[in-house]
């Protein structure tokens, strides 16, 4: 009989359930098949979802219960060993699709009756979320549990638990909407339909993918837990995809329909139950990672194969146990494996350092340049390439299950984190410790955030971050989260994907239709004007839609299009030398190379560091070369000026940090300058404030002002300005 549903328990053991009435154990270590249990005649299984492993921080190694949903309108809660503790009467009709959420508090249930209900743990009906005409033939939960959605005909719907709150409904197919899936860690939604097409959408219920039409109607669609790939089951028919819709792989196995979809807790292998009575397993091989000269793929389930394209060599590496998730960055591969982690140097392929991991299935690998971070489902990891535990960092509220590499970034001292409870705030850790940097205020913007970035280089006190929000817009800031904190400052609009380059502290994204490249983004700190100057673009047509940025290495940049395709572009390499040339204060060769090269966007960029670093001889050079020269003027002027602490006040005002110039001047004594600077602003209720305040000059601002009021034949209209000037005689000399 056909089998109608599967669900993992760990990563190594199936249980299915078929129109026969029985309930199948498989365990794939051994490869034995057990029969678990014979249900009643009248019980055809429709669905099954296993409880749920993590309930409140604690995590059980195994998952000890399922829901399992009927044709006969009940659900029923069946243990591990196949004992029926519970059964439920639960819709008119069939119950077409059960799901726990995620911390295993609530169960949803949808029917032929077109009910969608809310359940207790233990099986009592909480409420009943939605009712309409035709049959629900699918469910998922949003990834904070607070949402359900559900298919009605060709529709999808997402609607939020609490009441009266706004309900998001669109048409997803052109036929019968049979399947959806909505994964926790990227937030997308999948859905397959009787129009024979699968469909990727994010939570707003805006298209990012939708296939060719298949021969078949697709029966089924499943995330693997890390959202990086989905399998799509259709009539002989098996396909693996990456999230933005591709397909990597297409098997015509002979199974009749895939019914459904269940993927390992691993995200290695996937399960499929199939109409002629089969249960169809299938293995992820082949992934590749690249990284220079060195490109690394997965052969098999525990072999990878290295190959140096430079010389042709090849070696192979042999695992004990199966590669769960692999990186490969900063001249090292880390690998973990389910129970190992393995760290290969890429000039020594054969002396890999090994270290035991507690948890298992680890979920991200990120790596910087002198350690990495491993995420898994009790917590984060942070280890040198020597294999030592540098760290555990902790932050309130923490999720690690739903992290991914737009949520998480890590730089060689800093490691950031953005909030998943709350999507405005990323928390900024120091790496080593594992603590929150600073006085332990998380950043925080005002709309939700997307995708955050660290840059890699350089000093850990200049540190910057950026981030894309959910208007698309890109922001920069420092991490240094104690003292003045510098400004969240907007630098680029419709940014769809971002990478930080790994030597040097280069940006580039794409926004809109065109290709960019933040030569120097500091430069917003130093002179906003100038940011236009220092950038890179390029159009950007040629990727097609939804491209990704994949990698940033060396002057490399790799693009995957929206069909999968990698295309490699090449930067010119010249504002990297730059760069270094900068941070090591060789600034007569940075000029040296900005005469050689002849290009304004080198000279914006050495004006904006020049100025970053104080060294204004240099600064004048630059901005003499781009034609800047009320600017060159002002450094002359800054240049002559008598005492040390008035030059760094002029070069900070030359930034436009007005409140801190003012400060510097004031702590040094130098009341009079401070009071000009205001005048020379026109800001003259400050001006008036600091020579009231320090008894000195108040006729000289009064003075300005009068003159500045003749100059446009106005009136004195304010008030302080008014009372002051009543005692006081000006005379201009």
């Amino acid at each position: 009989e056909l089998v109608s549903c599967v669900g993992w328990t760990t990563a190594d053991e199936l249980y299915s359930c078929s129109d026969d009435h029985q309930i199948m154990k498989w365990n794939l270590l051994t490869s034995e098949t057990t029969q678990v249990v014979k249900l009643p005649d009248d019980i055809y299984p429709i669905d099954l979802h296993w409880f749920p492993r993590s309930v409140g921080g604690k995590k059980q190694s195994y998952a000890e219960s399922f829901v399992l949903t009927s044709s006969d309108g009940k659900f029923h809660l069946i243990s591990k060993s196949g004992r029926l503790e519970k059964s439920v009467e639960a819709h008119c009709g069939a119950v077409l699709a059960g799901r726990w959420n995620y911390e295993g508090t609530a169960l949803v249930t949808v029917g032929e009756d077109g009910q969608v209900k809310i359940w207790s743990k233990s099986g009592m009906l909480r409420s009943t979320l939605a009712q309409q005409g035709t049959p629900v033939y699918s469910v998922a939960w949003g990834p904070d549990s607070e949402k359900v959605l559900y298919t009605s005909g060709k529709q999808l719907i997402i609607k939020p638990l609490q009441p009266n709150a706004k309900v998001l409904q669109w048409k997803g197919h052109d036929g019968l909407i049979l399947k959806i899936d909505w994964n926790s860690v990227n937030d997308l939604i999948l859905s397959a339909g009787e129009d024979c097409k699968y469909k990727v959408w994010d939570s707003y219920g805006r298209i990012l993918y939708s296939s060719q039409p298949h021969e078949y109607p697709i029966t089924s669609v499943a995330w693997a837990m890390d959202g990086e790939l989905f399998a799509v089951g259709s009539f002989h028919t098996l396909r693996l995809c990456d999230k933005t819709g591709w397909s990597y792989a297409l098997e015509k196995p002979n199974t009749g329909s895939i019914f459904n979809i269940a993927w390992s807790i691993d995200g290695t292998q996937l399960a499929g139950a199939c109409g002629n009575g089969h249960v169809i397993f299938a293995h992820v091989v082949e992934q590749r990672w690249e990284w220079k000269n060195f490109e690394i793929t997965l052969i098999k389930r525990r072999t990878m194969e290295v190959r140096n394209v430079i010389n042709d060599a090849v070696d192979l590496l042999e695992f004990r146990d199966r590669v769960i998730k692999a990186s490969l960055n900063y001249g090292h591969l880390v690998v973990s494996t389910s129970l190992q982690c393995y760290v290969f140097s890429t000039k020594n392929w054969n002396t890999p350092i090994i270290f035991d991991l507690k948890e298992g299935t680890v979920s991200l690998i990120l790596q910087a340049e002198r350690h990495f971070l491993l995420i898994d489902g009790g917590g984060l990891y942070l280890y040198s390439y020597e294999g030592r535990l540098i760290s555990s960092p902790k932050f309130p509220g923490m999720r690690t299950d739903v992290l991914n590499a737009q949520t998480v970034s890590l730089s060689n001292d800093t490691l950031a984190i953005k909030d998943q409870a709350d999507g405005k705030v990323i928390y900024i850790l120091e790496a080593l410790s594992g603590k929150l940097l600073g006085d332990g205020r998380p950043l925080t913007h005002k709309t939700e955030i997307v995708e955050i970035a660290l840059d890699q280089k350089g000093l850990t006190s200049e540190r910057k971050i950026v981030f894309i929000d959910k208007n698309r817009d890109l922001h920069i800031t420092s991490v240094k989260r104690f003292g003045k904190e510098q400004k969240i400052v907007k630098i680029g609009t419709m940014v769809h994907t971002l990478a930080w380059n790994d030597t040097s502290n280069i940006l580039c994204g794409i926004q809109d239709t065109r290709f960019t490249v933040w030569y120097y983004p500091n430069t917003v700190y130093v002179d906003k004007d100038l940011l236009p100057k220092t950038l890179y673009e390029k159009d950007a047509s040629e990727f097609s839609k939804n491209p990704q940025i994949v990698h940033f290495v060396g002057n490399q940049i790799t693009i995957r299009r929206a069909d999968g395709s990698l295309i490699h572009l090449n930067i010119s390499p010249y504002p990297a030398i730059l760069h270094e040339y900068v941070s090591s204060s060789k600034w007569e060769d940075a000029v040296r190379l900005c005469r050689f090269v002849k290009d304004q966007t080198m000279w914006a960029c050495l004006a904006a560091m020049a100025v970053a670093n104080k060294d204004m001889a240099t600064a004048e050079i630059a901005y003499a070369s781009i034609g800047e020269i009320d600017k060159v003027q002002f450094i002359n002027f800054i240049k002559d000026l008598p005492s040390k602490e008035s030059r760094m006040a002029h070069i900070l005002l030359f930034s436009g940090n007005t409140q801190e110039a003012e400060t510097l001047l004031l702590q040094t004594g130098l009341t009079y300058q401070a009071i000009q600077v205001n005048i020379n602003l026109y800001n003259w209720d400050r001006a008036l404030d600091l020579a009231v305040k320090h008894k000195t000059h108040v006729d000289t601002v009064l003075a300005y002002r009068q003159k500045f009021l003749e100059d446009f034949s106005k009136k004195e209209t304010n008030k302080r300005f008014l009372q002051y000037a009543e005692g006081v005689s000006i005379p201009w000399n």
